[in-house]
Parts: C-alpha cells; sequence; structure tokens
C-alpha cells in the first residue's frame, strides 16, 4: 500500500528535508509563524495538553543574549538565521485544561499537586509538539535547524521562568548555500518494527 501523501509533499517534509545549518537573508515573517502554529496545533498530544510554548528570536539584542548560551559549533549559525526559536514545555499546563479538555472537569486537578508528573508529561508532550512544528517549518517551504548544543538552564534564565523548560532552538529560514551536510544513514524497517 502506497502512501496518499503525494510522493513531492513527502520530499518537503522528509525524504529531502535536512537540517539547515546556513540560511539566507530573506526573513521570516509573523505571517509565516502564524501559518505554522495554525497547521502544527493540531497535532496530537495526551489529553491534548498541548504545552508546547514558542519565544521568538527577533531583536539584535535578544540575539546576543541567545548566542552567549549556543555550544560553540551553533553560536554563527544561530547569530546568522533569520529567525530563531526557543521552544520550551510549559509545566504549569494544566491551567489550561478546562479550555483544552472540557469534556472532563477534573483534567486540571489530576495534575495540580504534583509538579514532577507534570514535568514527565510536559516534556514527552511538547517534544511531540516541537517534531510537529519542525514539519510545519518545512510545509512552509523554509528549513529548520533544530539544536540541542546550548546552555538550557542559561536559556532559562535569559528567556524563560521556572515554570518553563526549554527543550531546543531551532535557527528558521531559507536555506543558504551549503545548507545541508550528507543526509546520515537511517535503520531499515526490520531493525525498528517488531510484530509479536
Amino acid at each position: 500500500m502506497s502512501l496518499v501523501l503525494d510522493s513531492a509533499a513527502q520530499d518537503l517534509l522528509f525524504r529531502e528535508a535536512r537540517t539547515a545549518n546556513t540560511f539566507t537573508d530573506e526573513p521570516v515573517t509573523d505571517e509565516q509563524v502564524q501559518a505554522i502554529y495554525d497547521l502544527v496545533k493540531y497535532g496530537p498530544t495526551s489529553m491534548n495538553q498541548s504545552p508546547l510554548r514558542v519565544t521568538l528570536v527577533r531583536s539584535p539584542e535578544a540575539r546576543e543574549r541567545l548566542v552567549q548560551h549556543m555550544a560553540e559549533g551553533n553560536a554563527a549559525k544561530t547569530a546568522a538565521a533569520p529567525l530563531v526559536a526557543i521552544l520550551s514545555a510549559d509545566n504549569e499546563f494544566h491551567e489550561e485544561l478546562p479550555q483544552l479538555f472540557p469534556h472532563f472537569p477534573g483534567a486540571k486537578d489530576m495534575f495540580a499537586g504534583d509538579r514532577s508528573v507534570r514535568e514527565g508529561q510536559a516534556s514527552l508532550n511538547a517534544a511531540l509538539q516541537a517534531a510537529y512544528f519542525i514539519v510545519g517549518v518545512r510545509a512552509a517551504g523554509l528549513a529548520a535547524g533544530p539544536m540541542t548544543g546550548c546552555d538550557f538552564e542559561g536559556i532559562r534564565k535569559e528567556f524563560l521562568d521556572d515554570d518553563h523548560t526549554p527543550l531546543m532552538v531551532v535557527n528558521i529560514g531559507r536555506p543558504g548555500e551549503d545548507a545541508w551536510f550528507p543526509r546520515s544513514p537511517r535503520l531499515a524497517y526490520d531493525e525498528v518494527v517488531t510484530t509479536v
């Protein structure tokens, strides 16, 4: 059985897409980011928790502060990308559950008393949403450069608060010259999938 999604879309989202390391100077607009979010917000999370939060780093001053927290190999490309997003998990996501999961009025109370459970749920579900976000960037015809090589605690203190856990930094824009490293190998189907 073949996939319903046409081959060109499969290439755009997965087969030809890679982590971008250079970008052109063409700006990424707020309208593009809004369109990306309006698509990826429909990706599933447990109990519709939707804990992903996105901090867009646009100003030169904020960019300079962020670059100081990036690993050496990531600093220059973060400084040069048209737009950078800090993706974080909101550990107080349960406060939104009356709106997001209204058919279960006790959902918020399930998580209210246990911060460690909330952090685990927020981390898992925000990571799912981060993956959707990367695919959404690709769907917008842009390239994403997701990175975890950074000082997360420094980023949290600089841009977030104690209720948000940074997950990754994503450079966003149109791919520049020599944007791609060679594709790394992938595991084969039978190395990953087991039928019991």
